[in-house]
């Protein structure tokens, strides 16, 4: 009869893991998440999710860790720290910002390193199945229950000593391991995050509201909202702004926060980015979340970004925007329109002596 190996001790998988850059653990019980069942459902039924699905989509099963692996008894949580410390400047007018944690598939790193972890777990006998990035679960919740950190008033959650320039994983397992205790809050009267929300998308303190949200409206396919698109400025994908401004996340990332796997580029030329095929985008920014796999939307925000950022006259620019804007995408000749009004206007301020906002 063939023997089950040694069941893998938390101190083993921490070890082991932090070696591939995972600097926190902790374990929560694989009970429901009711408070977090609670508060999915809440907000979407206030229309404060907007369209957005993912742990939205299926709220019992997000929260139920039973429905990732009956009979759960662990939810093993994990950090890993992505790129922090100075943000480089952009690189020329109309070139467009990349959000840290997107400028390098992090997700698969951790993801490796989890499902290792995860096949020695099922070798002592136990069924464990790893997670990252995965509507299976409300991973924020978990972790804050695991003892990693607490929720700040911008819903990221912040760890202990470290901030919140991580991404997060977790493995669920029929194995039986010794719970972590969740940590108190750690922001006291801080507010800093909610005043450096571009759009005011912070409602209550860790509430957002995904309609004001320029992290969720650059993934968001349709139309960008125009009220919304001066605020968007250079951005393409994603938005630091209520990180750079939390207190512990600024002082303690650089120090605590140790450089996992290759880093992309902080910007991208938003010229080279519209006259690229979908084929191209798909390969430089396929990890991305592009709503049906279309890079349309990453073209729609580069249109607003030149609108905001180029230099107003810049001949290649505006042979661009006019191309579109009277090309057959109804949506993105109206965003093209806009962005040359845009640039006029910037134009005329500059004219006049005020800085090009």
């Amino acid at each position: 009869m063939r023997r089950n190996a040694p069941l893998p001790t938390l101190d083993e998988i921490r070890d082991r893991l932090r070696e591939q850059g995972i600097t926190a653990l902790g374990v929560a019980p694989a009970e429901v998440l009711d408070r977090a069942r609670s508060a999915l459902n809440e907000r979407r039924a206030d229309g404060l999710a907007d369209s957005m699905e993912f742990t939205y989509r299926d709220p019992e099963r997000s929260t139920d860790p039973q429905r990732a692996v009956d009979g759960a008894c662990s939810i093993i949580v994990a950090a890993m720290p992505y790129a922090a410390g100075v943000e480089p400047e952009p690189v020329r007018p109309g070139w467009a910002r990349v959000a840290r944690y997107a400028r390098a598939d992090h997700y698969e790193d951790l993801r490796r390193a989890l499902r290792a972890e995860a096949r020695l777990i099922r070798a002592a006998g136990h069924r464990a199945v790893a997670f990252a990035d995965d509507n299976s679960l409300v991973d924020r919740e978990a972790a804050y229950l695991g003892g990693l950190g607490w929720f700040g008033r911008n819903a990221n959650l912040l760890i202990s000593g470290a901030g919140s320039f991580f991404i997060l994983g977790s493995i669920i397992t029929t194995a039986d391991y010794p719970r972590s205790e969740p940590v108190a809050d750690g922001c006291g009267t801080c507010s800093r995050c909610e005043p450096a929300c571009p759009t005011g998308a912070i409602v209550a303190p860790g509430v957002i509201d995904a309609r004001r949200c320029l992290a969720w409206l650059m993934q968001k396919p349709g139309t960008f909202p125009v009220e919304y698109r001066e605020a968007l400025e250079d951005r393409l994908y994603g938005c630091d702004d209520c990180q750079e401004a939390c207190p512990p996340t600024v002082r303690l990332s650089p120090r605590s926060a140790v450089a996992v796997g290759a880093s992309g580029p902080s910007h991208v030329d938003a010229l080279e980015l519209l006259a690229s095929d979908d084929e191209t985008l798909l390969d430089r920014h396929g990890r991305w979340y592009l709503a049906d796999r279309d890079p349309t939307w990453l073209r729609r925000n580069a249109v607003i970004v030149l609108g905001n950022t180029a230099t107003p006259g810049d001949e290649a620019v505006v042979e661009v925007l006019e191309r579109l804007a009277e090309g057959d995408e109804a949506m993105l000749a109206e965003h093209a329109r806009w962005s040359l009004e845009r640039l006029t206007e910037r134009g005329r301020v500059e004219m006049l002596g005020g800085p090009a906002r």
